[in-house]
């Protein structure tokens, strides 16, 4: 079955309020996810005063297009984000691997405020206990993706040949059901190599650890 992805676009203007500019610091790393992108030029205008840096995340097709599955330490000279869109997703992706402050403009309800990352460190000390039952554990399930974008089969190998002492089972889908992993109580612990987010956002939904490949290299 083919697929066709077809980017849409938020097509009324945004503005962004005064309470924008004078409640985030002067440089500042701008982020939007593809509905907003189209209008990135004209947010940089807007925000008239302040240093603006944009950057094109792995896997993003945009210089200031964030993805939720960018989990990536993301380098350079501004002091926060900000992130302009709706939901919390996308900027939590920018919270898993960067300490700086994340600002959230929400422009279909007019709010602004700063990321909580109580829930982000919840998460990531449940992938620290993880990352310890993996390394005390036997046997290993990797699950694989067939999906384009996230086959990534040769974690697989890569995990095999660093951990040549541990027995791995390869789990291959297209679409993960997660009541399916309770059907193999021999795995201790299972390895994710599909989006990323699936490890660190649906831990609650696995009674088994699972943690990131690239956690293990």
């Amino acid at each position: 079955m083919k697929s066709l992805f077809i980017e849409t676009k938020y097509t009324k203007e945004i503005k962004i309020p005064k309470k924008v500019l004078e409640g985030t610091p002067d440089r500042l790393c701008l982020f939007t996810t593809v509905q907003f992108v189209n209008q990135i030029g004209d947010f940089v205008k807007q925000l008239e005063g302040k240093e603006i840096t944009l950057l094109q995340p792995e896997h993003a097709v945009y210089k200031g297009q964030l993805l939720g599955c960018a989990i990536q330490e993301i380098k350079g000279d501004f002091d926060a984000f900000l992130y302009i869109g709706d939901g919390l997703f996308h900027p939590k992706a920018l919270a898993f691997k960067n300490k700086k402050p994340i600002f959230v403009y929400n422009p279909m309800t007019d709010n602004l405020f700063e990321l909580d990352r109580k829930e982000i460190e919840q998460i990531l000390k449940r992938q620290k206990g993880a990352l310890l039952k993996f390394h005390a554990s036997n046997n290993i399930g990797i699950i694989i993706s067939t999906k384009p974008g996230q086959h990534f089969p040769n974690k697989a190998d890569k995990l095999k040949e660093k951990y040549p002492e541990k027995k791995f089972y390869i789990f291959v889908t297209d679409s993960l059901d997660f009541n399916e992993i309770e059907n193999y109580p021999f795995i201790d612990v299972f390895v994710n190599t599909m989006c990323s987010r699936i490890a660190l956002d649906d831990t609650n939904k696995i009674k088994k650890p699972i943690i990131n490949a690239d956690e293990l290299f």
